[in-house]
Formats: structure tokens, sequence, C-alpha cells
């Protein structure tokens, strides 16, 4: 049986695991709240005690946390990662993060026999679970080679953009196209809104021209319905758009409308609502999101 390892069981990383546990894999699972590995134990996936035990059982080792203080905790903590013999191995970043500790991960994995990959991922909860996540990875082609059979296994489109760190650049690229997709999105609802026309027949019409877009399709039918659980969470996509900025600015390049996106999210959190989804940015407009409660 197929064995590897997986660090992070949150929205996007049970999701995961439980398509490679359906496809045969035998699968250690660590999570930093023991609870919420109970459903994939129970699937068949074996827990392990700390990052560092699950790495001393297994040949590739995938990571899925939430922020780069998370994953600096996970490879470098206390029984972390780097505690284990880490020589031989492919160490496997799904996190958005920054390149600058992609960069620092595979230098140290590199110094101790071992190699690493960032690949962090695109598609949300729903990605996840039907197994069409986008991973854009940086790194070594030979560690890229050995786990691209994994990689089909929870996603159906997968490149290698470079070295280490570029899998996060190209990462960055795709969250500042998604700010623009969701700000023009959650606009057009209002937009419609207040003209009285009928939503369901908006989103309809507008998905078969050129307005045709992933948040749109995904994400307005869920707004309708005032659902805005979390397939990615809006204090995860202010992170990523911080390091979007960041990165920007350390080359000298201006992004106006990223920065202008950052900040209705941030609002948006300030207002209560890290925790729900990123359609929730709807929101600023609609009281509780609901379309018959605008706000003035």
């Amino acid at each position: 049986m197929k064995k590897i390892g997986f660090i992070g069981t949150g929205v996007m990383g049970k999701a995961m695991v439980h398509n490679l546990l359906k496809n045969g894999f035998c699968v250690y699972i660590y999570n930093r709240t023991k609870s919420k590995t109970d459903e994939l134990v129970k699937e068949g996936a074996i827990w392990q005690n700390s990052p560092q035990e699950l790495v001393e059982n297994n040949e590739i080792i995938f990571t899925m946390v939430g922020f780069p203080s998370d994953v600096e905790d996970v490879y470098f903590g206390k029984q972390g990662i780097f505690k284990a013999n880490v020589k031989g191995k492919i160490l496997v970043d799904l996190t958005t993060s920054t390149p600058t500790l992609a960069q620092k991960i595979e230098q140290l994995a590199k110094e101790k026999g071992g190699m690493a990959l960032d690949a962090p991922v695109s598609g949300g909860d729903l990605g996840a679970k039907k197994a069409t996540l986008t991973i854009m990875v940086g790194g070594k082609q030979q560690a890229y080679d050995k786990v691209l059979p994994i990689f089909k296994v929870i996603g159906k489109s997968f490149n290698l953009h470079g070295t280490a760190g570029q899998g996060q650049h190209t990462k960055m690229a795709n969250q500042i196209m998604i700010a623009g997709t969701m700000t023009g999105m959650t606009e057009t609802l209002a937009y419609a809104n207040k003209a009285n026309l009928d939503l369901y027949q908006v989103i309809k019409t507008l998905s078969g021209g050129s307005a045709e877009n992933w948040s749109l399709s995904n994400y307005g039918p869920r707004i309708l319905k005032e659902d805005y659980t979390p397939g990615f969470f809006v204090k995860h996509f202010i992170k990523d758009l911080k390091i979007a900025l960041d990165e920007a600015e350390k080359m000298s390049l201006s992004l106006p409308s990223t920065k202008q996106a950052y900040e209705l999210y941030e609002k948006l959190s300030q207002e209560g609502f890290a925790n729900d989804g990123t359609q929730a940015l709807i929101k600023l407009w609609w009281q509780n999101g609901s379309s018959s409660t605008k706000k003035d």
C-alpha cells in the first residue's frame, strides 16, 4: 500500500486526505487539534502524536496549515519536521505562504539530505472535495516527478514553475486575480440587486458570456442562499493579499486594485467576519449577507 504523511486536516486538508484514502493510500496524519482528525481516523487514517513522529514513519510528507507562522512551527518548532531525520524524504508544503519561507525550507531540507517542494493550491473547498485543485509547484524536477502521482489524486492541474519559492509566487499571481474577481462579483450582485433584477437570472446570463468567472459561478449561488461557510476563510485571504502586496513592494511594483481588495477584506474582518468564507464580502453591501437587507 502507498504510504504518505499529511499534516493539517482543516477544511482543505481533510478533503485531500479523504481522497487519498479513497484512492488506496495509507495516510498518517497529524493536526494541532486532534478532534479534527476523528472522522479521518474512522476512515482509516493513522494518527501521529507530532510532526516529528509522522516524518519518521513516512518518505513523502505533505503540510497544509493556515499561516506562515504555522508553517514555521510545523517545520522548525519543538517536535517539528526538522527534528526528525529527513534524509531521502520529500517535504511538500501545500500552504499558501511566503516565497522566502519556501526557500528556507528547501535549503535546510537539502542540507539534511532531503528535498522540498512549495506547492500551494487553488480551488477552495469544492476543488479539494472534488479533487480538481490547481497545484502550483516550486522546487526540483526530481522531487516533482516523484510526487506527481499523488498530485494527480488531489488535483487536476499541476505545473512546476521553477525553483523553490516559484510555486508561492505563482499562487500570489493567482490571488491577485481572485482579488479582482471577488470584488467584481460582489459589486455585480450589489448593483443588480439595487436595480431590482432577478439575481439567479443575472448569474446564469453572465456565466454564459465574457463576464464568466469561477467566483461568480461558484460563490454567486452560495451568496443567494446566504451560505457564508468557508471554502476559503476571509482571514486566510487577507494573509494571502498581504503577502502579495509585500512581495510586490520588494519588486517596486504597485498593485492599487489588489490593495483596495485587501482593505475591503480588512474592513470585513473588523466587522466580525474573519471566519466566514470569502464570499462574505457581500456583507459590506447587504446587512447579514441577505439581499433583502441592503445597507445604505
